[in-house]
């Protein structure tokens, strides 16, 4: 096994970074350490510095680096400079991202990535080469971008056994959430605001059907649960069909609505999911708006904790780039057998724990159902739900307005399986009292 590390003589000499990419989080990177390049090298134990910069528009590269360091047009020119310690890679995306992250390993260079699509989706492959190698790839910025979620889960909780992950990790849709509650507007008019206002991209379909989210989670799911990154796996379920209607009943009810990531280990096996979900107006985690993003881990021996801050933005992001540079620049001599496992197992312990599909998830459900206005209907339903075994915990009956003859019952269930609540839908349905579709968000108390 081909090992790399930094000679111990040259201790005192400064570790040489490649950035490949220099947009919003790679310029916040140089400036950030920049800015407090002391502070990090007393952290550290030695200086830090970017000498090589890989950018498409290199005048602006060069521009923003204030023609400090080498730009080139090729990241290739990066991953091989033998001068070159550690590679940064912050283009996003799947196939380059991968191409050029593995020949930095092949090359004994030590990676860090925000690239949570990258690690979601060819982590495996990623991890098993830096291990072949003894090379570190670290990834604090591709979830939750400043929160240091990661590293609490990979070592800071390192005593406990995880029993479930819930997060507000997308800043997008949390900020499209917060905007149709306090106004009360449909998902189509704030989605324009949020493209407006910059908090959404110009294609912003990963964030708002959740599969920006879904990166993530996979991400955490793995570290907590010690199980391989299986993206393909998760159920996942965006904001786009959420109606201001269901924000103000859930209102009422007590609960607040968010696009939640959720992995929770059951006898069965893992579940891994990403969708709407209705929360306690009481958690702290249902109070959290705008564009920030919250995790809260619930360990065996710690309980619940969490973790609130920016998700996203220039330096929040940079912030947990830079963490891993000093991680990194501090093990960077140590035996390879001893530097902190990737996904916080050893890669040969890692667990082969089934991924539930979601027709095995039990939870509860909120429910609402457009009715005619007739005497029996409520009955009806009830009864349907009850021959599937499913009671109700809360309902909630809309007065029809004055010349309306029909009017919305809201529901919520106690804790059923998937498949059992899907089949008493497709019942309720079939009503001939029942106007369209049945409208379902899934309910966690997070207790």
């Amino acid at each position: 096994m081909a090992v790399f590390f930094i000679n111990h003589e040259d201790n005192m000499k400064s570790i040489k970074v490649g950035l490949l990419g220099i947009g919003t989080v790679g310029s916040g990177t140089f400036n950030v350490l920049k800015r407090n390049q002391e502070e990090i090298a007393r952290r550290a134990g030695r200086g830090i510095e970017i000498t090589m910069v890989a950018a498409r528009n290199t005048a602006r590269a060069t521009e923003l680096t204030h023609g400090e360091v080498k730009v080139v047009n090729d990241g290739n020119l990066v991953v091989n400079d033998p001068e070159i310690d550690i590679v940064v890679e912050l283009i996003g995306g799947y196939d380059t991202a991968r191409d050029l992250v593995l020949k930095a390993i092949a090359n004994g260079k030590h990676v860090v990535t925000a690239n949570k699509a990258l690690i979601a989706t060819h982590g495996n492959e990623i991890f098993k080469a830096a291990q072949e190698k003894g090379v570190m790839v670290a990834f604090e910025a591709a979830v939750a971008g400043g929160i240091p979620i990661i590293k609490a889960l990979r070592e800071g909780l390192t005593a406990n056994r995880i029993q479930w992950v819930a997060g507000i990790i997308n800043g997008t849709t949390n900020f499209i959430l917060s905007e149709m509650r306090d106004k009360g507007l449909d998902f189509d008019v704030v989605l324009k605001e949020a493209q407006r206002l910059g908090y959404a991209e110009a294609d912003p379909t990963f964030d708002i059907e959740g599969v920006d989210a879904a990166h993530k989670l996979t991400i955490m799911a793995s570290i907590a649960f010690g199980i391989p990154v299986q993206f393909d796996k998760a159920h996942v379920e965006g904001i786009t069909k959420l109606q201001a209607s269901d924000i103000t009943y859930a209102e009422k009810l007590g609960y607040r609505i968010k696009l939640l990531g959720i992995t929770r280990q059951t006898e069965k096996g893992i579940e891994l999911r990403v969708h709407p979900t209705l929360i306690p107006a009481s958690r702290l985690i249902a109070n959290v708006e705008g564009a920030m993003n919250a995790v809260v881990v619930r360990g065996d021996a710690v309980g619940e904790a969490l973790y609130y801050g920016k998700g996203a933005g220039s330096e929040p992001t940079a912030s947990a780039v830079i963490a891993d540079l000093v991680d990194i620049t501090r093990l960077a001599t140590a035996d390879p057998e001893h530097h902190v496992p990737s996904l916080a197992f050893q890669l040969n312990a890692m667990a082969d724990t089934p991924v539930l599909p979601m027709s095995e998830v039990v939870t509860s459900y909120y429910l609402r159902i457009r009715v005619a206005d007739q005497a029996g209907v409520l009955a009806d339903v009830t009864r349907i739900l009850a021959d599937s075994t499913i009671s109700i915990d809360a309902m909630l009956q809309k007065e029809p307005a004055e010349g309306e003859q029909q009017t919305d019952i809201i529901m919520l269930t106690h804790q059923t399986q998937e498949k059992n609540i899907e089949a008493a839908i497709a019942k309720i349905e079939a009503l001939s009292t029942v106007v369209g579709k049945v409208t379902k968000i899934r309910l966690e108390e997070l207790s």
